[in-house]
Formats: C-alpha cells, sequence, structure tokens
C-alpha cells in the first residue's frame, strides 16, 4: 500500500513538473533529501524516480520555453571552476575509471539539477518553495528521531535514511544542523499561528534528534551554529537564551551512556574512531602531497591510495599499519585527497565567496522595502547553515551532499532578486545603485 501511494503522489507531480519546470527541481530536492520512495518496502524502492523527474524537467523546459536566467555572480564562477577541476583529477584518479565515471556522473547530476534550480528559480515565492522543501524533507526525520529519542529515554541511536548519503548517525545530525536556522527562517515569516506552532515543535524536537544521533560532530556543529543563530538573529540576547536553556534541558535528559560518549572529544587519543580518522586524514595529506595538483581523484576509500600513502606506523597507540581502508571522515580532507590542493580552495573559497555575497545580498536588500522584511533574515540563516556544515562536515565524508551546494543557490537565486528590484527601483543615487552589489 505504501509503495503505491507513493508512486501515486510522485507521477502525479509529473504533469506540474512538465507545466512549471522550476517545480521539477524541488521536486527532485524532495527526492534526494528525504528520498520517500526508501520509507516503502517494495517496488517502489527500486524505481528510478529521480531520473524520470530530470527528464520531465528537461521536456517542459523544451516544452514551456521558460524564461531562465544565469546570475552573474562570483559565487557561480568559482562553483563552475570547482566542477570543472573535478573533471581535471578524474583523468588522473587513481582508482579504477569505471569507479570514477560512475562517481562523477552522480555528482555531475546533483551539480546540475542545482544549476537548473538557480536558472528557473526567480522570485520569492519559488524561492521560499525551494527552502520549505529542504526543511521539510529533513526536519521529518528530525521529528521522527526526535520522538524516538524520547520513547527511548536517549539510549537509542538515531539514523538516517537508508539508502543516502545521510544514512549514518553522524551525517543526519550535522544534516538537521544544516537546516534548522532556514527553519528558524521560516517561523519568522511565517503568520498563520498553527504553522510557526508546528515549525516551533519541529525545531525544538529536532534538536534533541541531534543529541539522540550521539554523534560528537553534530553536537560542537549544533553548539557553534546555535551561537551564531543567535548572532544573527532579530532578537540576539532572547534568542541565544532560549537555545541555551533548550539544549540545556536536553542535554540533562540524556543518559550516561550519552555523557560517555560526548566526553570522549576531550580524550580523543583513547577513541578507535577518533584515532581512525588521524590515520586516514595522515594517508590523504601523504597522498596530496604526492600528487599535489590532482590528488588521487574520486573515491579515495580504495586499496591503492592505502598501500601507497598509509602510515605504516602506529597512530595514537592504535596500529593501522594492515591497509585498512576509510572513507575522508572530513570535507576537507576528502576535497584535498580527491582534488589535491586546488581542489581545496576551490571548495573552501565556494563557501567564503557564499558567506561574502549572502552579506553583501542581505545589504542590499535591507534598503528596497519590499525585500527588507524577509530577504536579509534568509542571507542571515544561510550564512549560520553554512557555518553548521563547516563545523560538522569536519569529520564527515560530504563533499558531494547537496544540501551545501543548494545553499549556495539560494544565495545566488536571492542576488539575482536584488538585482532585478534594484533596476525596477525609482531613481536613487548613484553611489548607492553602483555600491549596493559589489563582486557581479
Amino acid at each position: 500500500m505504501r509503495d503505491i501511494l507513493i508512486t501515486m503522489i510522485i507521477l502525479g507531480l509529473l504533469p506540474m513538473v512538465i507545466k512549471r519546470p522550476w517545480t521539477g527541481t524541488v521536486v527532485w530536492v524532495w527526492l534526494a533529501m528525504m528520498i520517500p520512495y526508501r520509507l516503502a518496502y517494495g517496488f517502489a524502492r527500486g524505481l528510478p524516480f529521480a531520473m524520470i523527474v530530470a527528464i520531465c524537467t528537461l521536456i517542459g523546459i523544451v516544452a514551456m520555453r521558460p524564461k531562465m536566467a544565469w546570475p552573474k555572480s562570483s559565487v557561480k564562477s568559482v562553483y563552475l571552476m570547482f566542477i570543472g577541476w573535478m573533471f581535471v583529477t578524474s583523468i588522473f584518479a587513481l582508482n579504477s575509471s569505471d569507479k570514477v565515471i560512475e562517481q562523477l556522473v552522480t555528482v555531475l547530476k546533483i551539480h546540475f539539477m542545482v544549476m537548473l534550480a538557480i536558472a528557473l528559480i526567480h522570485e520569492r515565492k519559488q524561492l521560499e518553495v525551494l527552502v520549505w522543501t529542504l526543511v521539510g524533507s529533513l526536519a521529518f526525520y528530525g521529528v521522527k528521531g526526535g520522538i524516538f529519542t524520547i520513547t527511548s529515554g536517549g539510549s537509542g541511536r538515531v539514523w538516517g535514511p537508508s539508502g543516502g548519503i545521510i544514512e549514518g548517525n553522524n551525517e543526519i545530525g550535522v544534516a538537521l544542523v544544516i537546516i534548522l536556522p532556514l527553519l528558524y527562517y521560516l517561523y519568522q515569516i511565517t503568520e498563520r499561528r498553527w504553522l510557526r506552532r508546528g515549525l516551533m515543535f519541529s525545531g525544538l524536537i529536532s534538536m534533541l534528534c541531534v543529541l539522540g544521533t550521539q554523534s560528537r560532530g553534530a553536537l560542537l556543529a549544533i553548539v557553534t551554529m546555535a551561537c551564531m543563530l543567535g548572532l544573527k538573529s532579530r532578537r540576539p540576547f532572547l534568542t541565544l537564551l532560549g537555545i541555551a536553556v533548550v539544549l540545556s534541558i536536553a542535554i540533562v535528559f540524556m543518559p550516561d551512556s550519552w555523557s560517555s560518549r560526548m566526553n570522549t572529544i576531550q580524550d580523543f587519543q583513547a577513541d578507535g574512531s577518533a584515532m581512525s580518522r588521524l590515520y586516514t586524514w595522515t594517508t590523504l595529506w601523504n597522498c596530496a602531497v604526492d600528487r599535489p595538483f590532482v590528488g588521487a581523484g574520486f573515491r579515495t576509500d580504495n586499496p591503492i591510495v592505502f598501500r601507497l600513502y598509509g602510515p605504516a606506523v602506529e597512530v595514537g597507540g592504535y596500529d593501522f599499519a594492515g591497509g585498512q581502508v576509510l572513507v575522508a571522515h572530513s570535507i576537507y580532507f576528502q576535497a584535498l585527497g580527491e582534488h589535491g590542493f586546488p581542489g581545496l580552495i576551490l571548495f573552501l573559497l565556494l563557501g567564503i565567496v557564499t558567506w561574502m555575497r549572502a552579506s553583501a545580498v542581505s545589504n542590499a536588500a535591507s534598503k528596497i522595502p519590499e525585500l527588507q522584511s524577509w530577504l536579509p533574515l534568509l542571507m542571515r540563516m544561510s550564512q549560520t547553515s553554512l557555518l553548521g556544515f563547516a563545523v560538522g562536515g569536519a569529520f564527515l565524508t560530504l563533499v558531494h551532499f547537496d544540501l551545501p551546494y543548494y545553499l549556495c543557490a539560494i544565495v545566488m537565486i536571492a542576488d539575482h532578486i536584488v538585482t532585478k528590484a534594484q533596476a525596477q527601483t525609482p531613481l536613487q543615487p548613484a553611489s548607492t545603485a553602483a555600491g549596493a552589489l559589489p563582486g557581479h
């Protein structure tokens, strides 16, 4: 029954996708983030829904000829350079060509749909549908996991949706940290009382879910994100105080086993998981030093990389000399190991430029009456989400996770909205019009 229902919902959306292609990018986001067909138990689990939606979106673009705009943005320039560099490193990859091509195709699908969203979404309503979809898709697991944490007394560990990149407890924890600032944005702009209450409940219980993942990286991320959320909110002191109270109560609720695991952050040398990360990071650093421009290419978790570059000594008292093959466990070492120092620089630069553009867009939007009530807040919350990814991702292999690139998309779309609003605004002083959005 569940398979039939999910299949009917997705297929029922296809006519709308063809008629309004921008909705196809949003449906793709829903499928990528929530992976709803994985909630089924039969035939629906294996159907290529994402591919069907992508094809229908392209059919809609050809048939309906919607207006497509590619914003002139420094974010787009760095983004495209990063994608282009992946092609270069794939040519020189150490892994087998079949695995490299498979991963390259998967990554390009992600970025192609992000770029389509940027080109097709031009208005506030469309942008907010995208934000609602991102938040709702992941908040579903936040609410589900938060309820599980309560009913299990905090002793059970929360896991993400099966079959996706955020299937692990660490990954779903960081994903929820990333969307919490966007959820706060929706709470602030929503006028309907019942919907605001629902968003507040979702946010509070999702924070409990993050703790329920028992992820140390997610704990560091949510504390850092919470501090930034308070500073970037409309009422910094009250927001910081409220978040601190909620997190404190939630931490007190957690059992001793949770506290014991979190305490290993201080004594990381006694933890085999932490030492395995140091072993992997050393391996990837050695690889990057030997191949500084191209790294090892996609999928560094292969025997060739660890046989050539794995340290043949004990790390923190743990012997990894047997040649264990492990994933990067860090977005920074993943980018470095896969794409060399140029790839790491472009990856970091993408985050920095996105942050800077968000600030510029926020400042410009605050001077435009029809935008000042919502767009500056969205930009500040996007920055807060980026910080959550930067901290939580330091311990996870999430360079090719869709969500942070949709944060870049949100900033680029907002940039386009501001530029369009400025063009329609009556005459302004020359200094204001010229200096509102530097960096185009």
